[in-house]
């Protein structure tokens, strides 16, 4: 039995590739989840699929199998219920079209069902079992996320199970579910989401379009992506290990590596959507920064840019304001405190981060760097020893930005040794 190239459906990279590559594998894989369900592959799929993640075993009796067969979802979307008879409904990435035909029965005779999906095999099947179901109220599209062929404010619902991870612009996707759903329209979604975001580039290996997780969004960014788009009381219905039912054991240490799971959302579409300038506003928010830089690993190179700028920022102002004759007052006490701050905080982080890369090197450094650097602010000032010290300290926070770009590169197979352990 052949069994197909990739990985689980949830795991398309896109660092390193273009839009039209990521497009590729992700109709690859998906064409093989349509023709040949059978094969092995790295997620769950089919009937056990279905009911690891929770779907009514009514609901699964009344499709058709061969339908079944090729479900590849990743969570249960249906579990808001926000479908009512009338409703006129996007499926977005339907996929074989297990929600589709939930959707239809839903809604009913007078509510209308479209199923989009990216890949023509999947479209192809779905419309084949649809009509063989006798369902009248299904639409079958074949199209992207990020560009629907729908007029505004077309939908009272839309669904999605599994598709957004797999879409290179995701903003871009999430502003056009808001423009094609009405005001006050519902939106339930289950999706992949991670809790650390992927930092390397992927391109050296081709395998990791389909088998890592590096298209996955951080949990808290994806539902502030929704509330960027004007999208209102967004609010999470569950998470789940769906990669613990994994058949790859790689799958899954990636996945743990990453934090990576299913996460269901629902929501509601505001009356309009934010100014781009809102938008900027909520994306610049101090805390919204601070978490990224925090789980990007910056957090140590930030904290000794914000002591060099402390320590040789104010002297340059200072000496800018003396040329022009503007004269201030520096108080030397709490200046020393600020800088001898920050290079603090440079060295908590970077000695915190041996907890993920266990190396003892980085931290050392740091630690001797900032204890150099309090010397020569509190003790004996020296500008060559306090040079010395930033120098160390800044090497100490570079090295720990390396051991976790390092640790992210084995965990992913992209390093040789860990290659070689597999082998």
């Amino acid at each position: 039995m052949a069994r197909p190239q990739g990985g689980p459906g949830n795991m398309v990279a896109i660092l390193g590739y273009s839009r039209e590559q990521i497009i590729d594998a992700v109709q690859s894989m998906y064409t093989a989840v349509a023709d040949q369900p059978w094969s092995e592959f790295h997620f769950p799929v089919g009937r056990d699929a279905c009911s690891v993640l929770g779907y009514p075993r009514t609901d699964l009796d009344a499709l058709p199998e061969h339908l079944v067969d090729s479900f590849a979802g990743v969570g249960q979307p249906m579990r808001a219920d926000l479908i009512s008879a009338g409703d006129r409904v996007l499926d977005l990435g339907a996929g074989a079209g297990v929600d589709t035909l939930i959707a239809a029965h839903r809604a009913g005779p007078q509510g209308r069902v479209t199923a989009l999906d990216l890949t023509w095999a999947m479209a192809r099947k779905l419309r084949a079992e649809a009509d063989a179901a006798g369902a009248q109220n299904i639409d079958v599209v074949q199209g992207g996320a990020e560009a629907l062929p729908f007029a505004d404010e077309t939908f009272d619902v839309i669904t999605s199970n599994g598709a957004l991870n797999l879409v290179p612009d995701k903003r871009r996707a999430i502003g056009e579910m808001f423009r094609v759903l009405r005001p006050g329209g519902r939106l339930q979604i289950a999706d992949v989401v991670i809790r650390r975001p992927v930092t390397v580039d992927c391109e050296s290996d081709p395998r990791l379009w389909v088998e890592c997780v590096v298209g996955a969004t951080v949990d808290d960014e994806l539902k502030a992506m929704f509330e960027d788009a004007g999208f209102e009381n967004v609010r999470v219905l569950r998470e789940f290990d769906y990669f613990a039912h994994s058949p790859s054991a790689q799958t899954r240490d990636v996945a743990a590596g990453f934090g990576a799971r299913s996460m269901e959302l629902a929501m509601e579409r505001g009356e309009t959507a934010p100014s781009r300038l809102q938008q900027w506003l909520r994306r610049a928010d101090p805390r919204r920064v601070a978490r990224m830089i925090r789980r990007r690993g910056l957090a140590g190179m930030t904290s000794l840019f914000l002591a060099l700028t402390a320590c040789y920022g104010t002297l340059l102002l200072m000496g800018l304001l003396a040329m022009s004759g503007l004269g201030i007052g520096l108080n030397e006490t709490v200046w020393a405190g600020a800088i001898l701050v920050f290079a603090v905080l440079a060295a908590a982080v970077v000695v915190a981060g041996r907890r993920r890369h266990r190396q003892w090197g980085p931290a050392i450094t740091a630690c001797v760097g900032t204890a150099v650097i309090g010397y020569a602010l509190l003790i004996d000032y020296s500008f060559l020893t306090e040079l010395a010290g930033f120098v160390l300290l800044g090497a100490g926070a570079g090295w720990d930005l390396w051991c976790n770009r390092r640790e992210q590169q084995r965990i992913l197979g992209l390093r040789e040794d860990s290659q070689h352990e597999r082998a």
